[in-house]
């Protein structure tokens, strides 16, 4: 942590001093004010020495939503900054309306099923032009029980809402206390690796854990920052907190379920595979340990209420809940893509920190579809093929069924995903898409604006290319044609690992919080100079899919 112009007291005159030094020497760049005062949130070094600093930023203490930036510099020399924020902050800090005021006037957007008393603070909104305002946060659940955590940005003079977002994507583990009690002493426990029957990966490897002091084996990965499984109950059993959420799995002889959901474990099983498997991914592709990269596991909760379709991330809490589906048209939602989505949401927290809404949600979600889908072919498990759909797998064989959540090189599948970026011949439909104008307190659902994205990385490793079993002769019939929304049928790719490397890289290092579409565009044409050199055939090949899906 640091302030611009003032020396870090851990860095000793590193990339930290360096990026805070090149803020205050380039205000115009970085949106600077003297009032301004910088944490660090990563530091990256590239192979060629360029360095990387990611800020969150306050201002006369207050916290500036939307302020956030990444300075890119080398051998001291300023090179660039990465930031929204339009202008410099320049407020005063005094509010008009008070805070009862402000959670008021929240509430009448939210509504009355809020199950918690709301909160204000006060906060500089930076997103539009600057402007102090109340951050009132309203908690509740959805219709399918998915609980909320809203954010309603309140104009401190006029009350006016400024904008909104879903703290925690898709929802929160329910409670609202800790366990209590006196803490057990820490157990006697060693790696002990056993195998499972999964509802879809079939038989694997369960990295677990012989608690020698309760003489029971373990559903915790040792090897994987202490990744370990908990079971909900169907209910709503454990705090919903930093603790006690559910019960930890166990068993008498590490073997774990039977394949089928009459064992409760079966999808557990899945579940300590699709962890196990996306901490690999980003190890072993990425260099990235562990979801925040502090080499520290996760929690994944499996039987979240009873026939619930829907599968959640929760930052708070560092953990996942996966419901078991109704039975009639959703099997539980645990499938290694899924797996992939929903912990790659704790990356993008954790690195750019895209705000859940507008184009930058479209583009969170597309990072989990991307991330899933590599998750998937990195297992490359033939139970569960390998292919750039998204939860196929959970769909029962029923009528009416599509073929999968969201599928990548073909969005409008699901008849609302976007293929291609509005083209603006519809200017009320490009208001409702990038949340603007008449949309601009909330337009189309983060879920379907993220085809562009999802359907950009497709074409880029890929190209125009029919996958197979959806071409002539189909029942979809889809041609070259189909894939591209330019007419460029000659699109060629390059290669699922050179594209995951440019999306990783754009992410981490160029993406800020209110990223959209034209700036993921820059970010990724970044990203792949970085990594192939200005004028690659990497770098062309980004520039020439994201023309396929009309964002220029």
């Amino acid at each position: 942590m640091g302030t611009a112009g003032q020396a870090a007291a851990v860095d000793n005159g590193g990339p930290i001093d360096r990026a805070l030094t090149a803020i205050r020497a380039n205000p115009a760049a970085t949106r600077w004010s003297s009032s301004d005062a910088f944490a660090t949130r990563g530091v990256t070094i590239d192979r060629n020495g360029t360095e990387h600093v990611r800020f969150a930023r306050t201002y006369k203490g207050l916290p500036v939503i939307g302020g956030d930036l990444v300075v890119h510099s080398r051998a001291g020399a300023f090179k660039g900054a990465s930031l929204m924020q339009a202008t410099s902050v320049n407020v005063a800090t005094t509010p008009t309306i008070t805070s009862q005021q402000a959670i008021t006037n929240a509430g009448a957007k939210f509504g009355t099923a809020f199950d918690s008393v709301p909160t204000a603070r006060l906060v500089v909104f930076a997103r539009k032009t600057p402007t102090l305002a109340y951050d009132v946060l309203y908690t509740g659940k959805a219709n399918d029980g998915t609980p909320i955590r809203m954010h309603y940005y309140v104009n401190a003079a006029n009350g006016a809402i400024l904008g909104k977002e879903n703290a925690v994507q898709t929802g929160t583990l329910p409670g609202t206390g800790y366990g209590t009690g006196n803490p057990p002493t820490d157990p006697n426990a060693t790696p002990a690796n056993g195998t499972g029957r999964s509802l879809f990966a079939g038989t694997v490897q369960v990295n677990a854990q012989f608690n020698a002091t309760r003489r029971i084996y373990e559903m915790k990965d040792p090897t994987r920052g202490n990744t370990y499984i908990t079971d909900m109950g169907n209910g709503f059993r454990g705090s919903g907190g930093l603790v006690g959420i559910g019960t930890l799995m166990v068993d008498g002889d590490n073997k774990w379920g039977n394949g089928t959901t009459t064992d409760r474990t079966s999808a557990a099983v899945d579940a300590a595979y699709g962890f196990a498997k996306t901490w690999d991914f980003y190890k072993q592709t990425l260099g990235r340990e562990g979801i925040a990269g502090d080499g520290k596991g996760a929690v994944g909760a499996v039987h979240f209420q009873t026939k619930y379709n829907n599968a959640f991330w929760n930052n708070d809490c560092f953990c996942m809940a996966f419901g078991d589906g109704d039975g009639v048209k959703l099997k539980p939602l645990v499938a290694i893509d899924i797996m992939g989505h929903e912990m790659s949401h704790g990356v993008t927290f954790a690195t750019a920190g895209l705000v859940y809404a507008a184009e930058s949600g479209g583009l969170n979600e597309a990072t989990s579809d991307i991330f899933g889908a590599m998750v998937e072919h990195f297992a490359n498990n033939p139970s569960q093929p390998p292919n750039y759909l998204i939860g196929e797998a959970i769909y029962m064989p029923v009528a009416g069924n599509p073929p999968a959540l969201r599928s990548m090189f073909k969005p409008s599948l699901d008849g609302i995903s976007d293929d291609c970026y509005p083209d603006g011949s519809d200017p009320l439909y490009l208001q409702f898409f990038s949340w603007t104008g008449t949309y601009a307190g909330g337009g189309k659902d983060m879920h379907y604006t993220s085809g562009v994205a999802n359907h950009f990385f497709y074409l880029l490793a890929e190209g125009a290319v029919v996958p197979a079993g959806w071409g002539a002769g189909t029942q979809w019939n889809f041609t070259k044609n189909d894939m591209v929304c330019n007419g460029n049928v000659s699109l060629a790719g390059i290669g699922r690992d050179a594209a995951t490397q440019i999306w990783y890289h754009a992410l981490t290092l160029y993406m800020t919080s209110g990223t959209n579409y034209a700036d993921a565009r820059i970010a990724t044409m970044n990203a792949a100079r970085d990594l192939y050199g200005a004028g690659s055939a990497q770098q062309n090949a980004v520039a020439a899919s994201w023309d396929a899906v009309n964002v220029h």
